[in-house]
């Protein structure tokens, strides 16, 4: 699972989502979910970039509430 906007680092995406940036969770793919609520496992930077950081998040709604590891 990922986020947009795409970050290079977790630090960049911790920052944003304190800003109170809008940042949202999506499953690429055909078969990824539409809205979630919950912990989610999350990734980046995106493919086809290695992935270089990974973050647990709580999630409403689809957007980012806070990064918990």
């Amino acid at each position: 699972m990922y986020v947009s906007p795409n970050f290079q680092t977790k630090k960049a995406l911790r920052e944003a989502v304190a800003a109170g940036k809008e940042v949202r969770v999506f499953e690429p793919g055909p078969f990824g979910r539409d809205t979630l609520d919950g912990k989610f496992s999350v990734e980046g930077p995106h493919y086809p970039q290695p992935h270089k950081w990974y973050a647990s998040v709580q999630v409403a709604d689809g957007k980012v509430l806070k990064v918990l590891s």
